[in-house]
Formats: structure tokens, sequence, C-alpha cells
């Protein structure tokens, strides 16, 4: 490896550190769930809102921070990123009430739309050809990285407050155990932000804002000075070629020499979410916690998820720019649509009968005599079971013991959806997770990139919105089994869709790609 290429991999993973603080803060909340439903007492919309509201603000980042970088560097708008994650993180940790809480999530979602969006494009600017593909999924490894971290931090925090040790009673642990899911956080924030010092400006906004000796200087650093020159003299050709198209706004993405590529984006965007990965990883422990293996159990295999996805992840990273976006791409939605079919087949076979035995060594804040109506009744679906543990001793206390309830009342194959479950995020992590990033970062022309990014994933992230705040409503109105069926039918049919509309972008610079994709 050359010098200039362990420079360009050096400032490709410090910028897709933003990728990591955006896994975290997207997953750490699958931890936090229970607790905060029982302490606050939500309802399962609150519950909702308190998971998607980082979403519903990442729509707003994804839409300022493309033109946002556009007009003020790639670089200044990182920064931003990370001192948002900062402040959300201790704010969310020291959070007294329920809309203080989702205020501070809000916060944290408009560093992740910036990351999102700006940290790809900055890579895909300075990414050679050939690597590039690589070196934008170093975006997505972390943020899986993140995903797991943050699976792994929620277990032990868990695992150390059930300990009677003096410094986790002194730091309380085992009464703060959400707050400190939430508020550790901050740590890789400010590590983030001091890491960024490190990294130049983007070659190809310096040329853009007439800065030439500036972007040569970066160039010659990441490419060397042979390729240097010539990739300068490249981007300067196609700022030329833009210079007459007037000023950028959403009506230019409307223009008919687009449509191929805003097509593609929005749809990749679209059917990330439908399928189900934000509720997967989420509400992973709720969702384990369905299939009746407990509480700490459920943690546990959610730890399993995210060391799948990670190295899934990696696996991807390797071969992408061998295999191309688009047979990945294919494979991965195939393998997407028939583990959620699984899925749903799996709880839907599921029977839930509650014994007599568990009723007798049920938990102290549990009625045994109101319980005791439904004991040896077998139900065929988890609506039909937690209607009538409602009905027999109320939600708040079928909340607060959900976890004994399910695991002593269930009758479902468990590996069916534990392996259902991680060929998923496998399938997933090796196709739609890197691939989305990479091809928003290759379809648009220069002189839209920026906005176009934006859009596209402005649309991505409302779906993530709305995905995540009418799951825990679907669990408990239409059932696990039919929201599973729901994203493995979306999948399928996303699919059939994609693969007649995708080229394959693999090994072509972006200025090539833009004479191919663009339709003048």
């Amino acid at each position: 490896m050359t010098r200039e290429s362990r420079f360009t991999v050096t400032i490709a993973l410090i910028v897709a550190l933003g990728g990591f603080l955006m896994g975290f803060d997207a997953s750490v909340i699958s931890g936090v769930v229970g607790f905060i439903e029982v302490e606050f007492a939500l309802t399962k919309i609150q519950l909702g809102w308190a998971v998607s509201s980082l979403a519903l603000t990442a729509t707003l980042g994804m839409m300022l921070s493309g033109p946002l970088s556009d007009r003020i560097g790639r670089r200044p708008v990182l920064r931003i990123a990370a001192v948002l994650f900062a402040v959300s993180a201790i704010a969310s940790a020291a959070a007294p009430t329920f809309l203080t809480l989702v205020l501070a999530r809000m916060i944290g979602g408009l560093g992740v739309g910036a990351a999102l969006i700006v940290a790809p494009m900055y890579i895909a600017e300075i990414a050679p050809p050939e690597s590039r593909g690589r070196l934008v999924s170093f975006n997505q490894l972390n943020i899986v990285i993140g995903i797991s971290t943050a699976f792994f931090s929620n277990y032990l925090i868990l695992s150390l407050g059930e300990q009677e040790l003096a410094w986790t009673e002194i730091l309380r642990l085992a009464e703060w155990n959400w707050r400190w899911m939430l508020g550790i956080e901050a740590l890789p924030a400010l590590l983030y932000l001091v890491a960024l010092m490190l990294v130049p400006e983007s070659p190809r906004w310096l040329a853009m804002r007439n800065r030439e000796q500036e972007a040569l200087d970066v160039l010659e650093r990441v490419r060397g000075s042979a390729d240097a020159s010539r990739d300068l003299r490249a981007v300067r050709e196609s700022i030329a070629a833009e210079a007459g198209s007037g000023k950028i706004s959403l009506r230019t993405l409307l223009d008919p020499s687009l449509k191929l590529v805003l097509t593609i984006g929005i749809s990749v965007g679209i059917l990330q979410q439908i399928t189900g990965i934000n509720s997967v990883f989420f509400y992973a422990p709720m969702i384990f916690e369905q299939s009746g293996i407990g509480t700490n159990a459920a943690f546990m295999q959610a730890v399993l998820v995210g060391l799948v996805n990670l190295v899934f992840t990696i696996v991807a990273m390797v071969i992408i720019d061998r295999l191309g976006r688009r047979l990945l791409l294919g494979w991965g939605l195939a393998g997407v649509a028939v583990c959620m079919l699984i899925l749903s087949y799996g709880f839907g076979a599921a029977t839930y009968t509650l014994p007599g035995e568990a009723i007798e060594q049920a938990p102290a804040d549990i009625d045994r005599l109101e319980i005791a109506a439904v004991a040896g009744t077998t139900y065929h679906s988890d609506t039909d079971f937690r209607e009538a543990i409602y009905a027999a001793i109320g939600q708040e206390a079928y909340k607060r013991n959900e976890g004994y309830l399910l695991s002593s009342a269930i009758n479902i194959n468990p590996t069916l959806v534990l392996a259902a479950i991680l060929g998923f995020v496998a399938s997933f992590a090796v196709s739609l997770g890197p691939i989305m990033w990479v091809l928003f970062s290759e379809l648009f022309p220069n002189r839209v990139r920026g906005l176009a990014i934006s859009f596209a994933g402005f649309v991505n992230s409302s779906i993530a919105f709305l995905v995540t705040l009418v799951f825990p409503w679907q669990l408990e109105n239409i059932g696990i089994s039919a929201t599973f069926l729901i994203y493995g039918l979306f999948a399928a049919a996303g699919l059939l869709f994609i693969m007649r509309i995708l080229p394959e972008t693999k090994g072509r610079s972006l200025e090539e790609l833009e004479t191919i994709l663009v339709r003048t």
C-alpha cells in the first residue's frame, strides 16, 4: 500500500466514525424501551415516538446537511454533527420527563442526518474509482460497529447493574441503567470531534469554490502527484460543463435528465427501510422477548445480531468492488424476503398457554387470583394472549412482567426464529446496508450531488421514522407474524422492481457515471 493509499484509508476511517455514532445513537434505544415504557407509563404510540423521534429530525438533518455542506464545506458540517451527538447523549441521559427525552433524541437526529449524508459523500469525493465502493462502505461498517457496540454496551450495563459491587452502586447502574446506556455515547462523540481536526476539506468542494491550489494539494495527498493533476482537470471540466445550469433547487431534481438516477436513489432509500431493518435493530430485545427467551437472554441475542451484522458488512466490503452493486443487491434482497417470510411463519405457528405452575411462581406484583382466569387456556396468536392478560391483570402489570409471561406461555421454535433473524441481518448487511450509501455517492452528478443525496436521504429517513413509530403499535394490534409478513412482501416486490432499473456502477469514475446515467 502506497503512502497516499494509507492516507486516504485513514481519512476515510476517521470520517466514517460519524457512521459509528449514527449506529450507536440509533440502536442504543433498543435496550432502553422496556425501562422507559414503565418509568414514564408510555402508550405504544408514545414508545414509538421515543424511538422514532431521532429518525424524524434526521430527515431534517439530511435535507439541510447536503446544501449546507455545499455552502460551508463537508468538514465543518461533520464537526457540527459531532457536537450534536454529544449534546444529545448528555441530555438524553439526564432527561427528567418523556418530553425532554424525545427532544434530546431529536437533537441527536440532526447529527444522524448530517453524518449519514455528508460522510459517504466526502469519502466518495476523495476515493479512487477502483476502491470507492470499499471506502464508502467504511461508513456502513462503522454504522454496524456502532450498532454492535450499542447492543453490547446495553447488555454490559444491564449485567453490571445486577451485581452488588461498590462502584456499580456508586454509579447507580441498577437504578439508572437506561440513563447510562444513553449517556455513554458522549465519549466517542467528543473523540470524533477531535479526530476531525486531521481531516482535509474535500478536493471537489474546494474546486467548486475555485480554490484549485488547495484542491490540488489534497488530491496529491490522496492520489499522488501523477494522478492529482488529471483528477483535478476532470473535476474542473465537470464543473465547467455544469456552470451554465443555473441555480440549484429542488425543482432541479425534476429535470428529465435526472429521472433515472432519482428513481433509483428514492427506490433504494425506501426499500432499505420498509423491509424492517430498523424494527429489528431498534427493538431487538423486544422481538426476542416475544419468542419467550426472557429479558437477559434477549439482550444477549441482540448482541449476536450486532456481531452478525458486523461480520457480513465486512464481507460486503471485501466483495462489493469485485461482484458489483447489482448482483449483491439482488441476492441480498432475496435473502431478506425469505427470512422475513420464515419469521412470519414461525411466530404465526406459535401458541400461548400459561400453566398453573407459572402462576404460582409469578412475581409479587401479579395478582394470582386475577391471572388464574387465563391459566391452561391456549391462544393461537400473540395478540389474543396479550388481550387476555390485559383483561386479567391490566396493561401496566403486563408491561412490567412481559418477559416472564411470554417465556412462561409461548410454544415456539426459538431456533427457527433466531436463525431467520440472523439470516435477515446477514442478507441486509451484504446488500441494502452498504449498497444504498455507495449508490447515493455514485449516482448523482456533481452539480446536484449534495442536494440529491439530501433528498434521497430525507425519503429514507422519513420511511424509517414511520416504520419505527408504528412498530410497537403493529405488535400490539396486528401481531408480530403479520408485521413480518408485510416486510417480506415489500422485500419481494422491491427485488423485482430494483433489478429492472438498476445498472452496474462499479469501477467507473464519478464523472464517467455522470455521462452514462444522466440522460441529456
